[in-house]
C-alpha cells in the first residue's frame, strides 16, 4: 500500500475514533451527572453497574475508540513538535497505543468484576 493510502486510513481512523468518542463521553458524562445529581453514591453507581455486559461493553468500546485516537493524535504532535524520526514517532504511538488498551480494559474488567463481588 501507498503512503497516501495508509495516510487515509489513518486519517479516516482518527476520525471514526473521534465520532466514537464524541458518543462516549456525552453518554458517559451524561450518565455520571444524572447518577450524582439523583444521589447515588459511588458504592450504588458500582453496585448497579458492576457486573454489568452492557455497561463493560460500551466502556470497551470507550477504551478501544480512546486507544485508536489517541496515539494518532500524539504521533501527529511528536512529529510537528519535536525533530523526532517518523519511525520512532510510530514507535512512541504504538507504545502509547498498547498502554491505552491493556490500561482501559483492564480497569473496564475490574468494574465489571465488582458487581460479581
Amino acid at each position: 500500500m501507498s503512503v497516501e493510502g495508509i495516510q487515509s486510513r489513518v486519517w479516516l481512523a482518527q476520525r471514526l475514533s473521534a465520532m466514537v468518542l464524541a458518543v462516549a463521553v456525552t453518554v458517559h458524562l451524561g450518565g455520571m451527572i444524572l447518577a450524582v445529581q439523583g444521589g447515588l453514591t459511588a458504592a450504588e453507581i458500582i453496585q448497579r453497574v458492576g457486573g454489568n455486559g452492557v455497561a463493560a461493553s460500551f466502556y470497551g468500546i470507550f477504551v478501544l475508540a480512546a486507544a485508536v485516537h489517541a496515539p494518532i493524535g500524539l504521533r501527529t504532535v511528536l512529529l510537528e513538535m519535536t525533530a523526532l524520526n517518523p519511525r520512532v514517532a510510530d514507535g512512541v504511538a504504538g507504545v502509547f497505543a498498547v498502554a491505552v488498551l491493556v490500561l482501559g480494559l483492564r480497569a473496564v474488567l475490574g468494574f465489571y468484576q465488582l458487581g460479581a463481588v
